[in-house]
């Protein structure tokens, strides 16, 4: 049988890594794999490359497509492209909108693989904050109106992709945590933030007026693999929208109690506190909490308890 090749775009980032990882060790795959990733910052760490020994590396520019033919010439053409790659940070966004929307929607990477002749499967990630924050639980087929150039660009993604690729799964994600990756990824994480600063036995601020469904990293994962199996064992035309959160809709100041139980650590060190009281340099939708049934129907899988991922986490060093 030949090997299914599985490309991921964005792969030194922290879901990149943890895909990785976990297509590399393949163990809830039925198919032998070959592996390949982008990234665009050089050099690559010796540890991720000992990690993932078997995986091909490729510098890509996602904003003009310059790499994209070596993955052609030396891997050939994918099967599955995870598209993790994104300017993620809201007020960066907000900043420069110009390169979120260069970065976010992916044109030269969707044009590149129209270039192919054989069905490939684009699993793309997008993000809660297509949503415009003003009620609970969200579900797919409601109305995406972002509050920020982050959302917009994530939106605009969204439309791209439904419109110029034949299979795809769309996946709108919300704050995703878990364990550190093999080689550790330098923006803040956000259980091991929380748990530094309770550490310190100092009171923090935290947002009581925001809410999300932050979801376990393993979570995101396996419903990538499932995805991924679902598509090289069915072989039937794929056009996909799913919330992917967990079953907690949590404000920061939970999500830190939850980490202060766990640890031991006094709550009175959570200063609950509303989220207009900082400005932050962007908009912030209030509630952007999602209905995930379509999600546990299409996939099958049982998602992770917030406090049961954060126990995960923490027990992981």
């Amino acid at each position: 049988m030949r090997k299914k090749r599985v490309l991921i775009v964005g792969g030194t980032g922290y879901l990149g890594q943890h895909l990785l990882q976990s297509f590399a060790e393949n163990p809830d795959g039925n198919f032998p794999v070959a592996l390949a990733f982008t990234h665009y910052s050089a050099p690559l760490p010796d540890t991720l490359l000992n990690a993932i020994p078997h995986a091909l590396p490729f510098h890509v520019d996602l904003r003009t497509g310059d790499g994209l033919d070596a993955i052609s010439d030396a891997f050939g053409q994918p099967d599955v492209v995870i598209n993790c790659a994104a300017l993620s940070v809201p007020r960066v966004c907000e900043m420069d909108p110009v390169a979120a929307m260069s970065i976010n929607v992916p044109t030269s990477l969707v044009k590149w693989l129209s270039s192919f002749i054989e069905e490939i499967l684009l699993i793309h990630l997008s993000t809660d904050q297509v949503y415009e924050g003003t009620k609970s639980f969200y579900k797919e087929d409601d109305e995406a109106v972002p509050v920020n150039v982050y959302g917009k660009s994530k939106v605009e993604a969204e439309r791209y992709i439904s419109a110029n690729c034949r299979n795809f799964a769309i996946l709108r994600s919300s704050i995703i945590y878990g364990p550190q990756t093999v080689s550790p990824v330098l923006k803040s994480l956000p259980i091991q933030w929380m748990d530094s600063v309770l550490a310190k036995g100092e009171s923090m601020d935290f947002f009581h007026d925001e809410f999300r469904c932050p979801v376990f990293v393993n979570d995101v994962v396996a419903v990538i693999q499932i995805l991924t199996n679902q598509w090289i064992s069915e072989a039937k035309q794929v056009q996909l929208l799913l919330n992917v959160g967990g079953p907690d809709r949590l404000s920061r100041a939970q999500m830190a109690e939850a980490v202060a139980h766990i640890r031991g650590y006094s709550t009175s060190l959570i200063k609950p506190v509303s989220a207009s009281s900082i400005d932050r340099g962007v908009r912030s939708p209030s509630d952007i909490s999602m209905d995930i049934s379509k999600l546990v129907q299409q996939t099958g899988f049982s998602p992770t308890s917030y406090s049961e991922g954060v126990r995960l986490t923490l027990e992981s060093g």
